[in-house]
């Protein structure tokens, strides 16, 4: 399965206004992060190599979480329950499939794209339960979270068969 093309991977603009540049980056990675996915097993998909049991397929579902919670909860204050409740809700479960994992990620990725593109002003700020932030902060927050598992993505798609890249 080739999942890059799910959501369009091209070099962000070198010059844009910012959040046409912050859209286009949080894509960049959201699209990185599914190519780590190409060509594996389901069984390849959830393989971890470390104690705490972090997994491609793990990573894709945390990610769906962190969209759905920065954007939709904290940005667009859509008025939703959690995706996943607890970190172990975010565990590849025995149900868990590439297929569907990545759907919903994709998914939560479209949403996202709809819900920051009715904001007028990356300044308008929200509440937070530690406080207030405005919605460049959790942006920018998502463009970090996003590539920072990239890192992790990376590692582990190179233990399970060699394969590098950005």
């Amino acid at each position: 399965m080739t999942f890059e093309l799910a959501i369009k991977r091209s070099d962000p603009p070198y010059v844009a206004p910012e959040p046409e540049s912050l859209a286009a980056w949080l894509d960049w990675h959201r699209a990185t992060l599914l190519t780590k996915l190409d060509g594996l097993s389901e069984e390849q998909a959830r393989y971890s190599p470390v104690p705490s049991g972090t997994s491609l397929l793990g990573l894709v579902k945390h990610l769906t979480e962190c969209e759905h919670y920065w954007i939709a909860r904290c940005v667009a204050e859509v008025d939703e329950p959690a995706l996943f409740i607890t970190e172990a809700d975010t565990k590849v479960t025995p149900d868990d499939t590439i297929e569907r994992i990545v759907a919903g990620y994709l998914k939560a990725c479209a949403r996202s794209r709809e819900l920051i593109a009715a904001i007028a002003d990356l300044d308008e700020t929200r509440a937070l339960r530690d406080g207030t932030t405005d919605v460049r902060w959790v942006l920018t927050h998502m463009v970090e979270e996003t590539a920072r598992h990239n890192g992790h993505a990376d590692i582990i798609r190179e233990l399970i068969d060699g394969v590098t890249g950005e």
